[in-house]
C-alpha cells in the first residue's frame, strides 16, 4: 500500500516537467516567430521599429523647443527629459496593441490545435518589449555619447522597472486579447484611449508643472510613477529603492493576476468566435 503514492508521485513529476518544457518550447517558437516576422525578418521592419520612436521624439523636440520654445526641464535638456520617458511608453503602447490582436492573428492555429492560448499573448508582448528595450539602450548610449547628462549606471534600476512594466502590460494584454475575441471594436478604441493617457502622463512635462489641485490625479497614474522612477535613475543617478517600488510590484502582479483570470475564464470559448 505504501508503494502507490510513491508510484503516483513518480509519474506526476515528469508529467509536470514535460508540460513545463513543452510550454517553454511553444513560447520560444512563438517569440521567434513574432520577432522575425514583424521586425527582424525584413530590414524595413527592423528600421521602422527603431526609427519610429526617434522620429516621434524629433517631432516633439521641434514642436516644443523650436515652436513653443520649451527650455530645460528640471535642470535637464528637453530632449533627454522626454526620451527617458517616451520610449518606455511607446514600448508599452505597442505591446498592448500587439497583444490585443494576438489571438485573432493565430485564429487558424487555435481552431486546429489545442495549446495554452495565453502563450501567443506572452510572445507578442515579450517580443515587442525586448526589441524596444534594445532600442531604448541604443538611445541612452547615443545621448550619453552626445554629451547629454545620462547616468547609464541607472540601468541597474531601469531594468527591474521595465520588468515590472512588462508584468502589468502582459496582464492588460491578456484581458484585452480575450475581450477582443468577443468585442471586435476593442483594438479600434484602444489607440485613442492610449493617446489620451499619454498626455495625462508626465512624459512631455514634469509633474511639478501640473496644477496642484490636479496633481494627485496625475500622480495616481501607475505609468506616471514608472516615468518618475526612470528619471530618478537615469537623469539623477538615484538608485535607492523605496516603499513605492514595492507598491508598484504589488500593483503589477495584481493587474497580471486579474488579466489572466479574465483570459482563462473566456479562453475555452475562443474556438467558437475566432
Amino acid at each position: 500500500m505504501s508503494s502507490a503514492p510513491f508510484t503516483q508521485r513518480g509519474r506526476s513529476v515528469p508529467d509536470a516537467r514535460s508540460r513545463t518544457a513543452r510550454q517553454r518550447a511553444l513560447f520560444s517558437n512563438f517569440f521567434r516567430r513574432e520577432l522575425f516576422s514583424r521586425y527582424l525578418g525584413t530590414f524595413s521592419g527592423l528600421a521602422w521599429a527603431l526609427v519610429h520612436p526617434l522620429a516621434l521624439l524629433a517631432v516633439y523636440a521641434f514642436v516644443f523647443t523650436t515652436v513653443f520654445r520649451a527650455g530645460a526641464m528640471n535642470g535637464t535638456s528637453f530632449i533627454v527629459f522626454v526620451a527617458v520617458a517616451l520610449w518606455p511608453w511607446l514600448a508599452a503602447q505597442e505591446a498592448l496593441q500587439r497583444g490585443t490582436v494576438s489571438i485573432a492573428a493565430y485564429a487558424g492555429l487555435i481552431r486546429k490545435v489545442a495549446f495554452p492560448h495565453e502563450t501567443v499573448v506572452y510572445a507578442s508582448v515579450a517580443s515587442t518589449l525586448a526589441l524596444q528595450f534594445a532600442g531604448y539602450l541604443a538611445v541612452l548610449i547615443a545621448l550619453a555619447l552626445f554629451g547629454e547628462s545620462v547616468h547609464l549606471e541607472g540601468l541597474l534600476l531601469a531594468i527591474p522597472l521595465w520588468l515590472v512594466m512588462a508584468v502589468a502590460v502582459a496582464g492588460l494584454a491578456l484581458a484585452l486579447a480575450a475581450l477582443q475575441v468577443f468585442i471586435r471594436d476593442i483594438e479600434h478604441v484602444l489607440m485613442p484611449v492610449l493617446m489620451i493617457l499619454m498626455y495625462l502622463t508626465p512624459i512631455l512635462y514634469p509633474l511639478s508643472m501640473v496644477p496642484e489641485g490636479m496633481r494627485p490625479w496625475v500622480a495616481a497614474n501607475p505609468f506616471g510613477y514608472l516615468v518618475e522612477r526612470l528619471r530618478d535613475a537615469l537623469l539623477d543617478g538615484k538608485l535607492t529603492l523605496d516603499w513605492g517600488d514595492a507598491v508598484a510590484v504589488v500593483v503589477a502582479v495584481a493587474i497580471f493576476a486579474l488579466g489572466r483570470w479574465v483570459f482563462l475564464r473566456l479562453s475555452p470559448y475562443f474556438e467558437d468566435f475566432v
